[in-house]
């Protein structure tokens, strides 16, 4: 019997070194990993993150998208926390703990402006979405307060499309735990697409907000894994 218990003893106290090892593993090595990233060729917004597809949708202005929570309604507005007043183009993507965190150019253009934004209260985790992603149940946004609540960062990008000057945006959203949103670019700086120009650290949210232009087509549905810098969200 004691022999039993110093061999059972030894296996749990082994199970939580290994536990103990892999999250120093994760948190301060393979967290902050930077692959190699290519931009593909073509007038095309490539996505700013890594990560799962959580809603995309197309609204006039201040028109309620999203119900994050039972009676809590959103708008694009509200996410980007801009006074919009022409249709937009929004698409969401999670960034699971294990997705890479920087964040890429949607595509070749100026740093027009850059924001910071407090919680509305306190910031909320994002347990559910980041479940509701495993087991892909739609609305992978549902009962996501966080969208509208938590502390983010905002970025205006103004470039060129299809020989349009144009403006969109990218909302970095903290999650829970988030200890930090670096916008890396000074503003009137250039960016190239699919080039880093920030990074939240450790949960978080990342969404694309450009103009509803006549003949641009949204490439991904909710539920689309993306990477970032690469994949082609519209063109």
């Amino acid at each position: 019997m004691e022999r039993a218990l110093l061999i059972a003893s030894a296996c749990v106290g082994g199970m939580a070194l290994a536990l103990i090892a892999a999250y120093l593993f994760w948190r301060y090595y393979w967290f902050w990993r930077n692959p190699a990233r290519t931009a593909p060729a073509g007038e095309n917004f490539v996505s700013p993150a890594d990560g799962t597809v959580v809603y995309v949708q197309r609204a006039a202005p201040r028109e309620q998208v999203i119900v994050c929570k039972q009676g809590k309604a959103a708008s694009i507005n509200d996410i980007a926390r801009e006074d919009f007043d022409s249709p937009k183009i929004l698409i969401g993507i999670f960034m699971s703990p294990l997705s890479v965190h920087y964040n890429r150019a949607p595509l070749r253009a100026t740093v027009a402006a850059k924001r910071q934004y407090p919680a509305v209260g306190r910031n909320l985790p994002m347990g559910s979405m980041h479940w509701r992603c495993l087991l892909r149940r739609l609305p992978i946004y549902g009962n996501s307060p966080h969208i509208v609540q938590n502390n983010r960062a905002v970025t205006r990008f103004c470039g060129s499309f299809r020989g349009e000057e144009i403006a969109c945006y990218v909302v970095q959203i903290g999650g829970g735990s988030v200890h930090g949103i670096d916008v890396f670019p000074e503003v009137g700086q250039v960016v190239e697409k699919g080039e880093i120009f920030g990074m939240i650290r450790i949960g978080s949210q990342v969404d694309l907000i450009v103009p509803d232009l006549p003949g641009l087509t949204v490439q991904v549905t909710p539920g689309d894994r993306v990477v970032a810098g690469e994949t082609i969200l519209l063109e």
